[in-house]
């Protein structure tokens, strides 16, 4: 027996619409005035009778490809900010669309980025995603500026491609208030020595919130060191052998933190009843493993993999109000995540001091 081949009639009949409304549903037309429900019964069909859009006769009529590409920079090797990967290819797949991964080197030169760009254009991507590492400040391959483009982490120098990033300082701000929040007044901070933008906005919440709880900034009880776990322990020894202590730390991420819990237990200190730690990033291995788990702030990976693809199709499409958003990053707030490592200082604990 032949299989009857189903065509485009065959849906629109099933789902009791016209041709035409199947074609808009079905390869996402924008400004389409079609009702959620219409939208569900057409896809129901088409699902049920096994139909899909032709992608090379749709690519000819259409001048596209229905792939999008991601430029990563070791996003795809490391497991905390693989969630910017998810985030994008869920939203894609919403539109139809295909992602395109090409990861790269943290550290590789611009004739590699522009490459890698290349390649992605070969492969006639309808626009790229360019994800880094950790938020910076970038100076993009001239042959990005030709296709729709949005930076995921990263913002643009020149102002010019749209992006989004982490509320740098509204995070801190949430990490520290939690601390005062808690009766802490002595608050040392590890940060972070390179000059990039989460080192910035990090210590500017920590100063907000000391200055909003009328608490003098001391700069004896800020260090600057590489944002590694033996380096978080180095300067938490150095900054909690001081006399006067302080009675809580807000680290620059969770692998300083690590440090500071080694450091602490090397001095005798117990989390949280004698130093109430907080982190930066939500690495999960880490906080919710380590013990007390660690209280720390969520960087909103999955959140930014969405949201720029959603602008990347807006562009796409031809709206210009996406273009207005190169101006300045987008920020997505990051969550405070409350585990088990703050409580009130020790003076205002109940807990007697251990011989």
């Amino acid at each position: 027996m032949v299989q009857k081949h189903i065509g485009i009639r065959d849906v629109a009949e099933a789902a009791g619409v016209s041709v035409t409304t199947v074609s808009h549903v079905l390869n996402n037309t924008p400004h389409s005035r079609t009702s959620s429900e219409t939208r569900a019964r057409v896809k129901d069909a088409a699902a049920r009778l096994g139909y899909g859009p032709n992608r090379m006769a749709q690519g000819l009529r259409t001048q596209r490809s229905g792939m999008i590409g991601l430029l990563s920079e070791e996003i795809a090797t490391t497991p905390h900010a693989g969630r910017i990967i998810l985030g994008a290819q869920e939203t894609a797949r919403a539109h139809d669309l295909t992602l395109v991964i090409i990861n790269s080197e943290r550290d590789a030169n611009d004739e590699n980025h522009r490459a890698d760009v290349d390649a992605l254009l070969n492969r006639q991507v309808d626009g790229i995603l360019y994800a880094t590492m950790y938020h910076r400040e970038l100076s993009l391959p001239a042959n990005l500026l030709g296709t729709p483009a949005v930076l995921i982490d990263a913002s643009d120098k020149a102002g010019l491609v749209p992006s989004v990033v982490p509320d740098e300082e509204g995070g801190a701000i949430a990490a520290v208030q939690a601390l005062t929040d808690a009766g802490h007044r002595r608050i040392g901070f590890l940060n972070n020595i390179d000059d990039v933008p989460a080192t910035r906005g990090r210590l500017d919440g920590y100063r907000a919130v000391l200055a909003a709880t009328g608490i003098t900034y001391d700069p004896q009880l800020v260090t600057n060191s590489p944002s590694e776990t033996a380096a978080g322990y180095a300067v938490a020894r150095t900054i909690l052998d001081q006399a006067n202590r302080p009675t809580a730390l807000f680290c620059y991420n969770d692998r300083m933190a690590m440090g500071a819990y080694r450091a602490a237990a090397e001095l005798g200190l117990s989390i949280p009843h004698d130093l109430s730690i907080v982190g930066f990033d939500n690495q999960e291995l880490i906080a919710a493993n380590i013990y007390p788990a660690l209280t720390t702030v969520a960087l909103p990976h999955y959140e930014m993999g969405a949201w720029a693809v959603e602008t990347l199709v807006g562009l796409m499409a031809g709206h210009e109000e996406g273009r207005l958003l190169a101006d300045q990053p987008t920020l997505i707030a990051c969550p405070l995540v409350v585990r088990d490592s703050i409580a009130p200082p020790f003076s205002t604990n109940q807990h007697e001091p251990k011989d």
